[in-house]
């Protein structure tokens, strides 16, 4: 297992060091704070004796206070130390180059892997078989109860001995759901024996770093019995710096998000800084979706999730797969929708089960599936959270030779409407949003087979002679003068989600060209 280095504590102490002894002697110093094979000796009840073993020209600093200690020990042996290990830290190495650095850094850490081995302590965690039915039970309730009715995300590990950390021997789900363990479980951490590790945070990047750490922390506990035990100093949490989107901490899956419209939503979600969940049958395109997201937001914004939503084994298992990496869910967004226009004299039956089977049935598959995660989630907290299905305003007004896909639009709005008075017991609220055309969409604006251009050669618009012709003719038909964009739906989607007095309803996103009666 491959464990990143512990960032806690460890860096103000070594601006300092480096700092200072630069300033005072102008030396070079480099800070590797290798969490695990280093701080195994530096974290140990004998470190200090260990160190003095393996690296007897090394200095050994208890404290923070160090300027005595390394006056000391250049009187004593008339040079600056090059190597310092830091009670609890790591190790600080002198040398002009980082090339320098890290190549004493690979001495020591292959003298600590011999030194382990002789000791017969293994070098990597030691995990047990993550049980993933019981977290994918357990986690959605675990998201509020372990934070006062708030809802964060619990990443899940394999179960492995916690440093410094109770086990809940009773692996019981009803264990994990009592008062009892709701009042007393103040840990971000909760591990339970031979099931999993739960780590809680207010967001899915914090849950990620509270997981690396932990898993640091018990390898670095694992490791300190060979040098007599742990002598544990309390980590730093990393604070949360800056602006919180309106999104803050929850967990998002858009459907049909690997491109188009989709794309566009979830962009704007994770500019909120929502976690946003990439599903889609183009599992590929997806995970390039959600490389664009980590990589203009930071890293684990987004990921992906293949899905096919016309087959319920599909949508079971994407919603398993989001438990068992988040812990739960907060908002769905059910974007994924297809079109295959025609008269209803020559449509195909093909073409029309192929339009219901996605924009109906998946509505209704999905709504299903994210509910059970939901109402699980919800039992202990004291909030909403959200399904919210991307309509159209075909949905709102019929479509010539559209009738599939104004037909399944209609329906849906019927769907959000039954689902919304059914599933408000559970604190779900079920909301669609009615979008008016994207120009700027593949759908319309495609070169080769996009409707501009299908339009200008079927000279559906009299007069027009170039694509813009087109495009200015459908533009004139909305007050606002422009088609909807992608920013346009996600506020409207974020508006149901912020206010919490309203459910069953179809908004409309079409710049006008649609009005409620």
């Amino acid at each position: 297992m491959e464990l990143k280095p512990s960032q806690n504590g460890v860096f103000k102490m070594s601006i300092k060091i480096i700092t200072k002894l630069t300033d005072y002697y102008g030396t070079k110093y480099g800070f590797i704070p290798d969490g695990a094979f280093v701080n195994g000796m530096t974290c140990g009840k004998k470190g200090k004796t260990v160190c003095k073993e393996l690296f007897p020209d090394a200095l050994w600093m208890e404290s923070e206070s160090f300027m005595q200690e390394i006056a000391a020990y250049k009187q004593d042996n008339n040079a600056m130390p090059k190597i310092i290990f830091c009670k609890n830290k790591g190790v600080v190495i002198a040398a002009d180059t980082e090339k320098e650095i890290n190549a004493v850094n690979e001495k020591i850490i292959a003298a600590l892997k011999k030194f382990y081995a002789k000791k017969g302590v293994k070098t990597e965690l030691v995990v047990g078989k993550k049980d993933s039915d019981y977290v994918y039970e357990t986690a959605p309730g675990l998201r509020t109860l372990l934070s006062e009715g708030r809802v964060q995300t619990v990443v899940s590990l394999p179960p492995f001995k916690i440093a410094g950390g109770a086990v809940f021997s009773d692996s019981a789900t009803t264990r994990l759901t009592s008062p009892e363990v709701s009042k007393n479980c103040k840990a971000e951490v909760v591990a339970v024996e031979s099931k999993a590790v739960f780590c809680v945070a207010p967001d899915y990047t914090s849950a990620l770093e509270l997981a690396a750490i932990t898993q640091l922390e018990a390898l670095v506990e694992q490791l300190s019995a060979a040098c007599g035990g742990i002598n544990y100093l309390i980590p730093e949490f990393p604070e949360c710096i800056g602006r919180r989107g309106r999104l803050y901490g929850k967990v998002a899956v858009v459907t049909g998000g690997a491109q188009g419209f989709g794309f566009g939503i979830a962009q704007e979600l994770a500019a909120e800084d929502a976690v946003v969940a990439i599903a889609d049958m183009n599992f590929e395109g997806a995970n390039k979706a959600a490389e664009k997201l980590c990589k203009q937001f930071g890293a684990n914004r987004a990921f992906a999730l293949e899905v096919n939503i016309s087959s319920e084994e599909s949508v079971a298992k994407m919603f398993r797969n989001l438990v068992l990496k988040t812990g739960g869910l907060d908002l769905l967004v059910a974007n994924a929708g297809v079109l295959r226009a025609g008269s209803v004299k020559s449509l195909s039956k093909k073409d029309w089960d192929f339009v219901t089977n996605i924009n109906y049935s998946g509505y209704f598959l999905c709504t299903k599936y994210a509910a059970q995660v939901m109402a699980v989630q919800n039992k202990n907290g004291k909030g909403w959270t959200d399904i919210v299905q991307v309509n159209s305003k075909s949905g709102l007004v019929g479509s010539n030779r559209n009738g599939a896909y104004a037909g399944s639009k209609f329906g849906t709005i019927g769907l959000t409407q039954s689902f919304a008075l059914e599933l408000v017991d559970d604190h779900i609220k079920v909301n669609s949003v009615c979008p008016g055309n994207f120009f700027d969409g593949p759908l319309w604006s495609d070169p080769d087979k996009g409707l501009f251009v299908q339009y200008l050669e079927s000279k559906k618009v009299p007069g027009a002679k170039t694509i813009n012709d087109v495009k200015h003719f459908y533009e004139s038909k909305i007050p606002m003068n422009r088609g909807c964009f992608p920013a346009d739906v996600a506020k409207a989607i974020m508006y149901t989600v912020e206010q919490q007095y309203e459910t069953g309803q179809a908004i409309p996103v079409t710049g006008g060209q649609v009005m409620l009666n």
